[in-house]
This record gives structure tokens, sequence and C-alpha cells, in this order.
């Protein structure tokens, strides 16, 4: 459990270790959707993840924490071949049922594009 100052967002306790989130929306050019899981890991402020589903094949993504905010860049290898990679930005938030959600914003740096996106955590009964 990660340690926060009273009155701060709750969404700071949040352990991302072990917890699976799934694409629910996204906007531009973004490849993440409703097929695409991805497997976090957390480690003091390191944040990493493994991701596949939909159009993507096998993605992977490294970065920090600060608080409900994570900073990382990410790259894949989609359906159609191509490699791609890019920056994202998330805030954390905690649903009412528990689970987590991250808003995204995103940029492909591989090539043109940038859009928005939501993940959410699947229903755990471990949690």
């Amino acid at each position: 459990m990660r340690r926060r100052d009273a009155g701060s967002d709750p969404a700071e306790d949040v352990d991302l270790d072990g917890r699976v989130l799934v694409g629910v929306s996204n906007t531009g050019t973004g490849e993440v959707g409703s097929r695409t899981t991805f497997t976090y890991h957390e480690e003091g402020d390191v944040v990493w993840a493994e991701y596949r589903g939909g159009e993507v094949l096998r993605g992977y993504l490294v970065g920090t924490r600060s608080g409900v905010e994570l900073q990382f860049r990410y790259v894949h290898l989609g359906s159609d071949g191509r490699t791609s990679s890019g920056v994202c930005d998330s805030v954390i938030e905690v649903l009412a049922d528990g689970r987590v959600r991250f808003r995204e914003t995103w940029q492909w740096e591989s090539r043109a594009g940038s859009g928005v996106s939501v993940v959410e955590e699947t229903f755990r009964s471990d949690r």
C-alpha cells in the first residue's frame, strides 16, 4: 500500500502492481481498444506494463509515477507488422467499486497523431 498525506487524493494510495486494465475508449489514430489488456507492475516510483490484444500483437510501456500521475513511453508491434512508439501522460482515478481508471493523453513519436484514451481495471475478486 502506498502512503499519502492526510487530505490528499485516495488514488495516491493505489498500488498498481498486478492490476489488469482494458481499453474503454480512444480517439485519434490510437490502436488500443476494448480487446487490448494491460498488466501493470510497480516498484517504488517505477511503473511498467505489458499489453496486447486487438490491433496490438505485443506492447510494452515504462515510466514513472508521481502521486496520481503517470508519465511513460510505449512501444508495440501492431497487427499490421509495424512497430510504433509514443509518449503518454495518465491520471489515476479510483472508481466507486474500487477499480482504477486511467485518463490518458498520448502522442505518437514514430508517426503523426495524438489523442486521449481511457483504460479501466477489469473486475478482480481478490482486491
